[in-house]
């Protein structure tokens, strides 16, 4: 088999325009377009994989490339344009997958979803020794993410509470105690934790692991509460395996993980960690470019945890809504949301209810950075205005400032330095901007995020289109190149 995943004779081939016409408009060469691909073939897993430039040449004349290409490169192309580019805009064929697989209109049953989870976290588990389950599937966007996911809202018929202690004679009786749950809830905190300190990159099969035991004791009897605590345990892991898939760049495992980690928490009755799940589902998607669907998950959790979530998440999905009108162009409601998150902030801790772990993460200084963030994203939409930039600026700085002194959210803290880079480009400040990037160059080293260190690089590109004579700018540029070089991620 060839390394490089040709497929089709030449009498079929005839030049693909549509290929050739995003090609061209990401203004890669040929040589980077096939670094990029054997880059990302490296993070999935996919070794066999070797092209070259005269490869890409041939894919532009008509050669239709096997699996797992046409999927790195929907990818790719997604990523440089921020929108979803799928496998038939770029004229390739894409293989045949099977509902279990791909897709995210799932049935909403408990049995199928641990069935799913099952399947999936295995496949996954086997990734570095076959090399396709991160490219053997799509994104899903529009409708055919939103309907599926509305779902959600349906309530579950009533129906059998499932097995029991006191079963038939001859079933053994749960193996799990109350110590031993309490461990694998422990557990998933102590995941959550690297993954704030560290990124995505380093624990990422050790959570998918840890999910895909948990599916094996959810596939035993138990008592319904014990069942109800497995769920969410597993909803909490899938949401993590789904966040850390994100963070290093595998945008359609992340979506999986995300979709099935609702499922279970709906399994689990547990409105508010849905909401959670879809708040990331929503960030995704901002991050590919479609703040619309944005828009209608984060309405979608709004609805869904009215009156159940406590103010901290009330807070976060407000803030996460304003990211939507942001990028929407829409201030006015932007900035309703930027303020509603901050009132609903300012609840915090007032009623003494407990919180559940994973909305910790969402504090003064997230909320300044999700804010801040906002602000310059309206910039940006408003053709680089200085008005929405200096808007940003004192949010930023307090979210840079706050998480200075927190050792727990390193990504976080490198993330919001970046974003005060790009606050100064947008006021034309390319010397501040250069010395925030060298900060964040620091902190991007001690973590292993591929979101952090493309964001960076990123900022950076924009910075030396803008002010590649400045002298500060040109130094950046050399430390970048030598501290933070392209390698693939661990996965």
């Amino acid at each position: 088999m060839s390394g490089n995943g040709a497929s089709g004779t030449q009498a079929e081939k005839r030049p693909n325009e549509q290929l050739s016409s995003w090609f061209v408009r990401s203004g890669w060469s040929k040589g980077e377009l096939a670094r990029q691909v054997n880059r990302r073939a490296r993070q999935l897993g996919a070794h066999h994989i070797s092209t070259d430039t005269s490869r890409v040449r041939r894919w532009l004349d008509g050669e239709q490339p096997r699996e797992p290409i046409p999927r790195i490169l929907s990818e790719l192309f997604s990523e440089r344009f921020g929108a979803v580019v799928a496998i038939e805009d770029l004229g390739l064929r894409t293989a045949h997958q099977s509902p279990s697989v791909s897709g995210v209109d799932l049935p909403w049953a408990g049995p199928q979803t641990v069935a799913l989870l099952s399947e999936f976290s295995r496949s996954d588990l086997m990734l570095a020794r076959r090399g396709f389950l991160g490219t053997s599937l799509a994104l899903s966007a529009g409708p055919a993410l939103i309907e599926p996911m509305q779902r959600w809202l349906v309530p579950v018929p009533a129906a059998d509470p499932g097995p029991r202690e006191s079963g038939p004679a001859g079933r053994r009786p749960p193996r799990l105690s109350e110590p031993e749950l309490d461990l694998l809830e422990a557990t998933t905190v102590m995941f959550r934790q690297w993954d704030a300190q560290c990124g995505g990159g380093l624990r990422r099969k050790a959570v998918v692991g840890q999910l895909h035991e948990v599916t094996d004791l959810l596939q035993e009897p138990h008592p319904a509460a014990t069942m109800k605590r497995l769920f969410k345990v597993a909803a909490e892991l899938a949401e993590l395996a789904g966040w850390m898939s994100y963070d290093i760049g595998l945008q359609p495992t992340a979506q999986k993980y995300f979709v099935l980690g609702l499922h279970a928490a709906k399994e689990a009755g547990d409105k508010p960690l849905g909401s959670y799940i879809l708040s990331n589902m929503s960030r995704q998607m901002i991050h590919l470019g479609r703040p619309e669907d944005a828009l209608e998950l984060i309405h979608l959790a709004q609805y869904g945890s009215r009156d159940c979530a406590t103010p901290r998440t009330q807070a976060m999905l407000y803030a996460m809504e304003a990211r939507a009108y942001a990028n929407m162009g829409q201030p006015s409601r932007c900035k309703r949301a930027v303020r509603m998150a901050e009132d609903t902030f300012a609840d915090v801790g007032m009623g003494g209810e407990p919180e559940p772990d994973w909305i910790r993460f969402f504090s003064e200084a997230e909320l300044n950075g999700e804010n801040s963030h906002s602000y310059r994203d309206l910039a940006y939409v408003a053709g680089r205005s200085p008005m929405y930039a200096s808007m940003a600026e004192p949010v930023m700085e307090r979210a840079v400032e706050l998480f200075q002194k927190d050792d727990e959210h390193q990504r976080s803290y490198a993330l919001n330095l970046i974003g005060m880079a790009t606050v100064h480009l947008l006021q034309r400040q390319p010397e501040q901007a250069a010395a925030m990037a060298e900060r964040g160059l620091v902190v991007a080293r001690k973590i292993r995020s591929e979101r952090v260190n493309t964001r960076l690089r990123k900022t950076v590109d924009t910075a030396v289109r803008a002010y590649g004579d400045v002298a500060e700018i040109v130094s950046l540029t050399e430390h970048l190149a030598a501290q933070l070089p392209e390698t693939a991620e661990a996965v």
